[in-house]
């Protein structure tokens, strides 16, 4: 049964760290894997689920890079190569992830492009539909074994609250027949991103795999890398002297609610709801504060399974848990 789309009594809130999150939660023995989590709030995730005993394995576009940026870290991590725009780099991880773990506990859909300049994969598919969403559906097709067999498995779809910026076009989600613009773009890749949670738990019960989504938060990352000065001063983002405004959340901070709906007893039973500040967010109305809430077309069933079989047509990836 999917979770009513409220909030629920959680101890913590906007400010909580990752690390804050986690504590007295022991997950020795476990498998974790997170895509992107060698920048941003994906190297705090990383932090956080070593840190508190599992094996963590990280998806890295460059992975010497990510090598370099996760040395520092205690715990048992390995890196891996993921392209997530190149569905035979996602078949080859897949591949040697099954070689290094024989279940997966946690999954962390994390990488994500933002605001890019329209760019198209080998196939002519939109960039940041391609990688946000069409590379985790395949992603999580080609690893479903492995959750499955962990039977009490939860996979986490970083969505953003710039879901609120435009629905789906499944007649035209690679903008051929539509003008480009890459906020609309960006708010369809994130609202697929929750979405895909809400199917994915309805179809992974069964075999005890939960999904959720969440937005982390403003932060300050090379997610931005796409942005102007000028731009993030319009948005308000930072000010004239490029001080950030008060608003955002550190790296830390970002990774809670990731790292909350991953690991919380709290959402034991719980699933297909889109998530914020460590808690699962109200649904949005006419008095929501601005930058919060989860739209009601992220809540729709119907579209959810209509975005599940244009991502198996886009893939050639037939997923039916």
């Amino acid at each position: 049964m999917t979770t009513t789309q409220a909030p629920i009594d959680s101890p913590f809130g906007y400010r909580s760290t990752a690390r804050e999150v986690i504590a007295g939660i022991d997950l020795a023995g476990k498998t974790a894997l997170v895509t992107g989590g060698y920048s941003g709030l994906g190297t705090e995730t990383v932090r956080a689920l070593a840190g508190a005993g599992a094996h963590v394995i990280v998806g890295a576009r460059r992975p010497d890079a990510a090598l370099g940026d996760l040395a520092g870290i205690d715990g048992q991590i390995s890196v891996l190569p993921l392209d997530l725009s190149d569905p035979t780099s996602i078949d080859a991880f897949a591949v040697s992830v099954a070689q290094i773990a024989d279940r997966i506990d946690i999954q962390i859909n994390n990488a994500a492009v933002m605001a890019n300049p329209l760019t198209r994969d080998a196939r002519g598919y939109e960039s940041q539909f391609a990688t946000n969403h069409l590379g985790h559906f395949q992603l999580t097709a080609r690893l479903w074994p492995l959750l499955a067999a962990s039977g009490n498995a939860r996979v986490v779809s970083v969505s953003s609250v710039g879901h609120q910026r435009g629905g789906l076009d499944l007649d035209d989600p690679n903008f051929e027949r539509r003008e480009y613009e890459k906020w609309t773009a960006y708010g369809q890749a994130k609202s697929a991103n929750a979405l895909f949670a809400l199917e994915l738990d309805r179809l992974g019960q069964s075999a005890g795999v939960r999904a959720f989504s969440l937005h982390p938060g403003g932060i300050a990352t090379p997610l931005q890398r796409h942005l102007t000065r000028e731009e993030q001063i319009a948005m308000g983002w930072m000010d004239e002297n490029g001080k950030l405004s008060d608003v955002f959340k550190s790296p830390a901070q970002g990774a809670a609610t990731s790292i909350w709906c991953a690991v919380s007893p709290l959402l034991e039973g719980m699933g297909g709801v889109y998530c914020e500040d460590c808690n699962i967010a109200a649904l949005t109305g006419p008095d929501t504060p601005r930058y919060t809430g989860a739209s009601p077309h992220i809540r729709d069933a119907a579209l959810a399974a209509a975005l599940w079989a244009k991502s198996e047509e886009m893939t050639g990836v037939t997923f039916r848990p």
